[in-house]
């Protein structure tokens, strides 16, 4: 055990965390391409913040946290998703006292306590998105858009973003009787989850994976036929800001999303291409999630995005990552005095921006070539007594076999102008 990672959890070796870095950069560019700034909350917060802002008719709070009482006897929780902390970073640091809205984004390790699947693991990794304090459909559109932007860039096709409403307390609760109603025949042939759903939460039934209770409540009553004006109007705005982006969307009533805090605005973007037609990215609005946990009234909208299902649509789209590229040099060195001024030129080469490294293992020249090819370094540098003592170094090109010398002492401004 000692030597094996936790069930759920996966390393990420060096010759793969190019592909993080280069997904990273590239969500990081788009941001900041639409004005929002980066966010780091902790990797665990109080279990209450997740309770009292994710649900605890989820089943991420009844299922699914990692939650544990430190030893001031707190009842702490692993970070089970990304929203509810933000709102917490929001009102703890007064971010409603400055100019509305507030735009964000994060990067951050997620921990839900589930079957391990391909695509989702117990430790997984988000890219999210949040914006604070504006009501407007526009915002909304954009923030659809950041990731629609994302996957143009990154070459994906075959994702569709599914868009709902699913109301505002006002509107809800007179949809929830009425599908109260509807539910209560098929009770005794619902599943345990759902019949558990019935009074606090009827709505998620709806969102059930059971293919037996998906056929028992397939002609159940839907919200978008029971919005209020304002929330009608609402949705009538983002398809309206969608079209004019010519952002395509397929409306899907039954899109509502697994935590309690959604109001309005819910979305899913799908994906056949990771094994099963699955959700590689969703989000909507939380008009009262900031309230809820007992900060001013004030509205938010935001997605979570897999960056483990990211990596999963790009491979099975055969959409390669660019790899990195190799050193600009290795030093290749014959004898004691050679490989210390090795050591020495080394510094000055890489305070000087230029990629490079040298033999560590005492390696035969013949070795040290290998090795250079094996890093796939552009040039490599001999050195050794006879060099020094000429002020000279042989420099091949690995990838013409071309060979010069070039003055030891002009070395390091030979290589900046080369490179």
């Amino acid at each position: 055990m000692l030597t094996r990672a936790p069930r759920g959890t996966k390393d990420v070796l060096p010759e793969e965390s190019y592909k993080w870095q280069y997904l990273e950069k590239m969500f990081r560019d788009v941001c900041r391409q639409f004005g929002y700034r980066e966010l780091r909350t902790p990797v665990f917060e109080h279990t209450e913040l997740f309770e009292r802002g994710v649900g605890e008719t989820t089943d991420v709070v009844q299922k699914e946290m990692y939650t544990f009482e430190d030893k001031g006897g707190r009842s702490i929780t692993l970070k089970a998703e990304g929203t509810a902390p933000a709102a917490r970073l929001y009102i703890e640091n007064k971010l409603y006292a400055l100019p509305q809205p507030v735009k964000t984004f994060y990067i951050t390790p997620v921990f839900r306590y589930e079957r391990p699947q391909k695509g989702r693991l117990r430790e997984h990794h988000q890219f999210g998105v949040e914006v604070f304090g504006s009501k407007k459909a526009s915002v909304d559109a954009e923030v659809m858009s950041i990731i629609s932007t994302l996957y143009k860039k990154l070459g994906v096709e075959n994702v569709e973003l599914h868009i709902n409403s699913i109301g505002c307390p006002k509107c809800r609760e007179k949809y929830n009787n009425i599908l109260k109603e509807y539910l209560e025949k098929k009770l005794t042939n619902l599943c345990k989850t759902c019949v558990s759903r019935f009074d606090k939460n009827p709505m998620r039934i709806l969102d059930c994976k059971n293919e037996d209770c998906q056929n028992q409540i397939e002609d159940a009553p839907l919200m978008l036929d029971y919005l209020c004006d304002e929330c009608d109007e609402h949705f009538e705005e983002v398809k309206t800001y969608l079209n004019k982006l010519e952002i395509s969307y397929i409306v899907d009533p039954k899109i509502v999303r697994g935590l309690d805090y959604y109001t309005k605005t819910a979305f899913e973007f799908i994906s056949n291409e990771i094994g099963a037609k699955g959700t590689v990215c969703g989000g909507g609005r939380y008009d009262k999630l900031i309230e809820q946990i007992g900060g001013p009234d004030v509205p938010g909208i935001g997605f979570g995005m897999g960056i483990e299902r990211l990596l999963l649509t790009l491979e099975n789209n055969d959409i390669e990552i660019p790899k990195q590229e190799g050193l600009d040099i290795f030093i290749v060195t014959i004898g004691e005095r050679a490989e210390k001024e090795a050591f020495k030129l080394l510094y000055d080469l890489r305070n000087e921006g230029i990629k490079s490294d040298k033999d560590h293992l005492g390696r035969s020249i013949k070795a040290q070539f290998k090795y250079s090819n094996k890093v796939n370094a552009t040039y490599t540098l001999v050195l050794g007594e006879d060099e020094l003592n000429k002020d000279v170094v042989t420099l091949k090109n690995m990838k013409t076999g071309e060979q010069e010398e070039v003055k030891l002492s002009n070395i390091v401004n030979s290589l900046k102008n080369r490179l």
